[in-house]
């Protein structure tokens, strides 16, 4: 009976042997299983929402006029929720028509009329339940009627509607909410005609409102912003939308492929506005309302999210177009086929990196976060470290596709410092220039971010211009930067540590010392954060690069607030800095080398506080210049400029590697391109045959405990009867 017992409690451990952290029977579900290491997304609301561990949502649930094609680069815009990418036409200072091609200094508005696909509709949600009198369901509810609600879901009525272009321009009216954060109110009020003035009119109107409510309270009144109309958005149609923009400004184009122009239901922010439902967490900013391929559908905080598909999403092909070489990696075998292809999105919190890994290996994390492009840099990383790791992931078949990041790292000199920076006089002014390329090819960035530290790899950058934007000659031979950078045998190799050598005795420092004092050169360097361990190997690198030339660098390591105080009042002689792409465009880079938007002087993001004539006449000239033949040779001057003057020693470009599963099809890395989930594709079948390969329980443990028990039992067993036996015969005596 006990042998029984024992056997009994063995196989159903063996039968329990699940290391899985989902729900049994999930892996053969069509749902894509991801993570998040942060904190659950603070804003969900298009308006309000401009962090990266939104977008994984955001994107998925709203629509923007515009997007970026998944496979293209470089980067194209393609229509979304408009039926096609419009060009402006431009009016002068009294209103008449100018030609397309006026030169934009002329220009006084520029009036986009954007035509809306027909016959879009909006994920089901209570905001939009209608009665038997057609009359809206759940917009005149009291406290006593949300009690107890934590999600939209638990409204059991749902409906829907249209989208039109009323949505578009509640949405940009929105952008003038005193209620929530609107990080880009300020850029859009310097361009969209009248927007400024009616954030003074919002806000008189909320305040009004709210007079002799509690300020503090979470429950405010609806702020109907139908009910005040902004001159430079407006439907001139249910389907054709109407923006005027002061002046030109053709980045203007890249705005409207993000979610801060997606369309906004009003019903949405009646629904949310009712009593009880934000002490609930119950708000736009919790539950998004939109017209994408999915919605939310749970939310449990600093948890666990999960999108499903939208019943009612339009049709949505997958694209026939890309690269070529995205036709051999199978981009392409889902033409025309309709998106999305994936039923549900499932995201669960896992803090540290390790265990992250380790599950993603496992089999059990399709793709480890949607938003990150670092996570296949770290893997390939990985497998570089260690072959017994490359061959894991070879075998099982894991994806790591990579290419270059739309960001640039740089190292940059304080030009109003009298060693580094321009010069006082003509003669310094040649020295000081010789020197900064001397240092810039010293700098072999090559063997520093391509082969030592490559969990930050990347391609050593010619010019502040990454790839995969219109004007970058980024890996080209014609792009290589001559001041650093020669062409032998028909590929590019960083210039020779003698031809520094040369460059930087002719600026008066031979082998590293003042040519009169005969002093060795010391420069600066103003890190902007603690010298951690990792950081430090870094650190002695850069040294290391310096001293090549005899040059002394000392590391003055700051943190974040007194570097940037530093910056600003121009103490600064050596830093390093970065740029992540806003939009895919060159002006989106060089403004950081723009004069008057330099750093000491006007608080700007020129932290090298350069100034050029020539570089800020071409610059004004670019931010008019719509892409074509004109603007790539305005860049090609540009770039021509800040290479011979080497304000900076230019860096490198970061890899941007995916990481995906090896049942996870179309999977493209791409910083730009944010609603990447209707792209991807599972194969269920194929994850839970991995995962049960590769998660085979270990049994011989269990056997060896179940036979230990056993051992035990019967050794228990037969000192009883040993006693039972003793007992007798001392009684029988």
């Amino acid at each position: 009976m006990t042998s029984r017992w024992l056997w009994a409690v063995l196989l159903v451990c063996l039968a329990g042997c699940d290391n899985s952290p989902h729900p049994r029977g999930s892996e053969r579900t069509n749902t894509l299983f991801m993570a998040f290491q942060e904190r659950s997304p603070r804003y969900l609301d298009p308006t309000a929402s401009y962090a990266n561990n939104e977008t994984p949502v955001v994107y998925q649930v709203y629509e923007p006029l515009y997007a970026y094609h998944y496979l293209k680069r470089p980067y194209e815009l393609v229509p979304k929720l408009a039926e096609a990418v419009v060009a402006p036409h431009f009016l002068d200072a009294n209103g008449h028509p100018l030609p397309d091609d006026v030169p934009g200094e002329r220009v006084a508005e520029s009036v986009y009329d954007i035509p809306i696909r027909k016959g879009v509709m909006y994920a089901p949600h209570p905001a939009f339940a209608r009665d038997a009198s057609g009359a809206y369901r759940y917009h005149h509810l009291t406290e006593k009627d949300t009690e107890g609600k934590r999600s939209p879901f638990d409204f059991p009525e749902t409906g829907t509607r249209e989208v039109v272009a009323d949505d578009f321009v509640y949405a940009f009216k929105r952008h003038a909410t005193p209620r929530i954060e609107a990080p880009v109110f300020g850029v859009f009020s310097e361009y969209v005609v009248g927007l400024k003035a009616y954030g003074e009119t919002i806000r008189e109107a909320d305040r009004h409102l709210r007079a002799g409510l509690d300020l503090a309270a979470r429950d405010r009144p609806f702020l109907d912003f139908r009910k005040f109309p902004l001159e430079g958005v407006q439907a001139l149609d249910p389907h054709t939308l109407r923006i005027r923009i002061k002046g030109k400004y053709p980045q203007w184009k890249y705005w409207l492929a993000m979610t801060f122009a997606a369309p906004v239901p009003w019903e949405a922010d009646a629904f949310y506005a009712q009593p009880g439902m934000a002490r609930n967490g119950l708000a736009l900013q919790r539950w998004p309302v939109g017209s994408g391929p999915y919605r939310l559908r749970e939310y449990e905080q600093d948890r666990h999210h999960a999108l499903e598909r939208n019943p009612l999403y339009r049709n949505d092909p997958y694209p026939c177009e890309g690269e070529p070489e995205d036709r051999a990696a199978k981009l392409l075998d889902d033409c025309g086929k309709p998106m999305p292809f994936i039923d549900r999105v499932e995201f669960n919190v896992e803090k540290e990196r390790v265990p992250l890994k380790s599950k993603f290996a496992q089999g059990f994390i399709d793709i480890p976060e949607i938003e990150r492009a670092d996570w296949g840099v770290e893997f390939l990383a990985d497998m570089n470290d260690a072959d017994a790791t490359r061959a894991r992931f070879d075998d099982r078949g894991f994806q790591f596709p990579q290419t270059v990041d739309l960001t640039t790292w740089y190292m940059g000199f304080n030009m109003l410092d009298p060693v580094v920076g321009k010069g006082d006089t003509t003669a310094r002014q040649v020295k000081n220039r010789k020197l900064r390329q001397a240092l810039s090819i010293a700098m072999d960035w090559e063997e520093g971010y391509g082969r030592i530290f490559l969990y930050k790899a990347g391609e050593a950058a010619h010019s502040p211009v990454p790839a995969g934007i219109f004007g970058s000659r980024h890996g080209t031979v014609e792009g290589h930067n001559p001041v650093t950078h020669e062409v032998k045998d028909g590929k590019v190799v960083r210039r020779s540590i003698d031809e520094a050598k040369r460059l930087i005795a002719e600026a008066g420092y031979p082998d590293g010392r003042d040519a009169e004092t005969g002093r060795p050169l010391v420069l600066n360097y103003d890190f902007q954060r603690a010298p951690t361990p990792e950081i430090k190997a870094e650190l002695d690198w850069t040294i290391r690069q310096f001293a090549k030339l005899g040059v002394q660098l000392e590391i003055r390591a700051t943190d974040f607030n007194q570097y940037q105080e530093k910056t600003l009042r121009g103490k600064h002689q050596i830093f390093f800095g970065g740029w992540v792409a806003d939009y895919p465009d060159a002006e989106n880079f060089l403004f950081l080398l723009y004069g008057p938007n330099a750093k000491s002087k006007h608080e700007g993001e020129n932290i090298a506080n350069y100034e050029s004539p020539a570089f800020d006449k071409r610059f004004k000239q670019l931010q008019l210049l719509d892409d074509g033949p004109e603007k790539q040779k305005v860049i090609d001057e540009m770039v021509a400029i800040v290479r011979e003057d080497a304000p900076w020693i230019f860096g490198y470009h970061p890899y941007a590697a995916g990481a995906y599963a090896p049942w996870v099809s179309n999977g493209k890395p791409g910083v730009m391109g944010r609603d990447m989930v209707r792209y991807h594709r599972i194969d269920p079948v194929m994850r839970t045959a991995r995962q049960h390969e590769w998660n085979r329980p270990v049994w011989w443990p269990l056997v060896l405990v179940a036979a230990g028990a056993v051992a035990v039992a019967v050794l228990g067993w037969r000192a009883w009867r040993r006693r039972e036996s003793a007992v007798a015969l001392a009684g029988e005596g």
